[in-house]
Formats: C-alpha cells, structure tokens, sequence
C-alpha cells in the first residue's frame, strides 16, 4: 500500500511516496481501518522536517481519519462501518498522565508509525468515533489540535460561562478554543499579527482581538478589555517569546494553558509576577481518549464544526507542510484522499 515517508534528516525534500507491507487482518482487540484523512500540526512539521529525529522511512502523521474495514476478536466497540478519528496517545486511555505520556515514544508519526497510509491495523483504544456526520477531514482535525483545545479549556480549565478567554494566534488550536469556548458562553479575544486574520476571528465570534505587531504590550490591552481583571484562561501557544505577556494578560488566580513553543523551546519567566498573580500555569500535551470522546460528544451535540483553511491532495503532503511554514493559514491544513 501507499503511504507518506521521511527518508532521513534533511527536510522536506526527504519526504517520500513509497510502497510498504499492507498491514494485513486484525488480530484480537484489534482493527483494521482504511484511512482517508489527516491533518497539520506543528509537531508533524518537526518530525517531518527532520527537527525531531525519528527512525528512517518513518510513515508521518499523528492524525487520522477513517472507515473501519473489519474488527478482530473480542472488539464490541466498534463495528465495520464505523468512521473513527486516531488518538493522539493511543496508550493513554484516562487519568493523570504519567511517565509513558512524557515523551513522543508512543505517538503515531514519531515514536511509531503514523497515518499517512491507505490503511492501519491497531488496537481499538487506538480510536474513538468521529463526530455524526463529518467528513474525514474534518474528523481529522480533532486528534491533536481539537483536544487540545478542549483540555485547556474544559478537562483542564475548567471553563464557565461568563469567563474570558485569551486565545493567541489563528493557528488550528487557537480557532478551536475559539468556538469551544463560544459555545460554552465565554467571551474570547483573540491576537494575531493579521488584520485579515483578526477580521475573520470577529466572523467566527471573537469578541475582542488585538494586532499584537501594533500592541507590543497587548497583556495590558488584555487587562483593559476585561475592565483591569485579565483573562481567566489563556491558550498560550507561543512559549517564551510570548509567555510574559500572557502573564500580564492573566486574572489574579487564572490559568495560563502552555501548548506550544513556536518562539523556541527555552527563555525567561517573569516568576514574580507568576507569583503574584497566584496563576496556574501549566503545560499540557493534547488529552486522553475518554477526553476525546467528551469533546466528540460535545461537538454532536453543539454543531461545531472544524474551521479547514485548505485540502490537499495523498500525494502533495511535503507541498502542505511547506505551505504550513507559509503561516498564512487560518485554521487547519488538511491532505484527504
């Protein structure tokens, strides 16, 4: 079968469509599932371009959307048929994470193989139903950056109504924790570098954004938007070269929510005014399966659906990670074949 490879360090040039074994029939407790779907995240991009190392002829992806094809003993869950999504860390099922959910050992796409593939074969904690009705790439775009958001907001938060919500950037889990928290009857305020992209936040329901190009100081902006108070929540997705500001931005008592570090891995933090402002801040990995399938249920019942920036084709993956570099979308970036 086809499927989407990194042949080594080098970048994206090293991508490569190659033939490799069809996984075969499932044995018990698994399932076989023809995958049509995946989805963009950062973490894809490092692997793929060679900033996480991984093994040679590594199969990309850690998201993936698909049909089930056939089930093997003693799985009831599901059923051939079945459109299911991947999970993130297919052997986390609930609970506190603990050490085997410190590293990438056991995500597909890095430590194992992802699913960047025609077809898979895995356990059937591996997957969880997609939401009634979507496409596989809009399925798609839950395994990573959907719950993501939905852990920062609402395993995490916890979110209410009436809470304020800091959301950094367009990117695919900002817009996410855009429409949770909407749905959830919080206010959002939303920052990006693009008037364009701001405009199109407002469309969505952003209550308040800020051009942070224009607004060096934009927590203190923040703090008079929320009338001197500060957000109660924030998605903090740049890391160092955001994160001080994020701390201004936060209420006294708030939860700063660390999921990315797009302005690096390391810098300083203003631990005083951590201190003083008694917030939480905390680093979090996408989720659980049983927080996966809260957020599908939830997404059933709200009618949210994913915000999908562009599709591309099996074939023209290293063309959508390039085009990711770009920065210009909004949203997720799909490849749906």
């Amino acid at each position: 079968m086809k499927a989407v490879v990194v042949r080594g360090p080098g970048g994206l040039d090293q991508l490569a469509v190659k033939d490799i074994p069809d996984p075969g029939e499932p044995g018990p407790g698994m399932i076989r599932v023809a995958i049509h779907a995946t989805s963009l995240n950062f973490h894809d991009l490092l692997v793929a371009s060679g900033q996480i190392p991984t093994e040679k002829d590594r199969v990309l992806m850690s998201d993936g959307a698909g049909i089930v094809e056939s089930v093997g003993e003693d799985v009831t869950e599901f059923a051939p048929g079945d459109r299911v999504v991947s999970g993130f860390f297919p052997h986390w099922p609930d609970g506190a994470p603990g050490n085997s959910v410190s590293n990438f050992a056991g995500t597909p796409g890095d430590g194992v193989d992802g699913f960047a593939a025609r077809h898979a074969v895995r356990p059937a904690g591996a997957f969880t139903l997609a939401p009634d009705g979507w496409s596989h790439a809009e399925a798609a775009t839950i395994t990573t950056a959907g719950l993501t958001a939905w852990r920062a907001l609402v395993g995490d938060g916890p979110l209410k109504a009436g809470d304020t919500v800091l959301a950094l950037g367009t990117g695919g889990v900002s817009i996410c924790a855009l429409q949770i928290a909407k749905a959830m009857g919080a206010a959002v305020i939303v920052t990006s570098s693009s008037d364009e992209k701001l405009e199109q936040a407002r469309a969505l329901g952003a209550d308040h954004t800020i051009n942070y190009r224009r607004e060096e100081n934009w927590g203190r902006q923040v703090r008079e938007l929320t009338g001197g108070r500060g957000a109660d929540h924030i998605v903090e997705v740049g890391g160092p070269g955001t994160l001080a500001q994020s701390i201004d931005a936060v209420r006294a008592g708030g939860h700063i929510a660390l999921i990315g570090v797009l302005t690096g891995r390391a810098g300083e933090v203003p631990t005083a005014l951590l201190m003083a402002k008694q917030a939480r801040l905390q680093g979090l990995i996408v989720g659980t399966r049983r927080q996966q399938q809260d957020y599908v249920a939830a997404l059933n019942e709200t009618g949210i659906r994913p915000v999908i920036d562009r599709t591309f084709a099996f074939e023209e993956l290293a063309a959508a990670f390039r085009y990711q570099q770009s920065a210009t979308h909004f949203g997720k970036i799909c490849v749906e074949w």
